[in-house]
């Protein structure tokens, strides 16, 4: 029983984390580490969530979670008859439970990773067809659209778009600052970042919590390619760019692309406040302290998957 205290406690500590995560603003000052944390924390409810559950089913077999699973698997096979012990029924609707909660979360994930690789593959399809290049951006791809538009489709053959409208709508200035934005989201595949909070949600559509981390991170995301747009270009270029694009009416981000003005109206204007008037950066000491953490913290649930009752 020990092991399933220790996993339900470790699980409540990251869903109480992730609540006041979603509330806390000194994240802002450090994006790339807060999303670090918001991992070590969805990975970690994930593992210790389904793990109480699978410790508390398996502790007869005095093998921990992993062994224990190995060896019921080893009995159902053989047709053997369980463990030494009392096998009663709470027990039975754990396993039960446990093993569906990790098929489930599994099964999410692989679902939502293969609907965005299609989209993004019909997506590229698209743009062999429609979008072109053009000498005044090279290594981007243009599309004849009047509207507004920038975003990169990230993959092994990421591409950045922008549509003609874009070109017409910004300064050099500006537009340089977008594509050093677009270009941090495919260097840094913030695209894998926000896959596992999508799978969640779909998974836990009715939870405020993770609705609220979802919005939470896709924020970061683009504070941390905003923050890495910065070492090539005037941040206040970005912002002014960030409002060009709102007041144009910029053309909806394709599904499974990131785009410079993705995130609803509050997010952008919070994005274009921070660009303007930063506030002073984490120290570093913290910075690290909470990296460190987060992988301890990462470290604790499959340590307690393996270890013995």
């Amino acid at each position: 029983m020990i092991t399933a205290a220790a996993l339900a406690f470790l699980a409540s500590v990251c869903a109480v984390g992730a609540w006041r995560l979603t509330r806390a603003r000194w994240t802002y000052r450090a994006p790339h580490v807060a999303i670090v944390l918001w991992q070590a924390l969805g990975v970690t409810w994930g593992l210790a969530g389904t793990g109480t559950l699978l410790a508390y089913a398996l502790e007869p077999y005095g093998e921990g979670v992993l062994g224990g699973l190995r060896v019921f698997a080893a009995s159902a096979l053989s047709g053997g008859y369980g463990p030494p012990g009392p096998y009663d029924l709470p027990r039975i609707f754990a396993l039960i439970a446990g093993l569906t909660a990790l098929t489930v979360l599994i099964v999410v994930l692989l679902t939502a990773g293969v609907q965005t690789f299609r989209a993004r593959r019909r997506h590229r399809t698209l743009l062999a067809l429609i979008a072109s290049d053009d000498p005044e951006v090279p290594g981007v791809r243009v599309v004849d659209h009047p509207a507004a538009a920038a975003y990169c489709v990230p993959g092994l053959r990421s591409q950045v778009v922008i549509s003609r409208g874009t070109l017409k709508l910004l300064s050099p200035a500006e537009l340089t600052a977008v594509l050093a934005h677009e270009t941090a989201h495919v260097r840094e595949r913030h695209d894998l970042v926000l896959l596992p909070f999508a799978a969640l949600r779909r998974a836990l559509p009715w939870s405020r919590t993770v609705e609220d981390a979802q919005r939470e991170v896709g924020l970061l995301v683009e504070m941390a390619a905003d923050d890495a747009a910065r070492r090539y270009c005037s941040p206040r270029r970005l912002a002014t760019a960030l409002l060009r694009f709102g007041t144009a009416g910029a053309i909806p981000t394709p599904h499974g692309a990131l785009g410079a003005t993705a995130g609803a109206t509050a997010a952008v204007m919070a994005r274009v406040e921070r660009l303007v008037t930063p506030g002073p950066r984490l120290p570093r000491r913290v910075r690290y302290g909470i990296v460190t953490f987060s992988i301890a913290l990462t470290a604790s649930a499959p340590l307690l998957w393996v270890m013995p009752h």
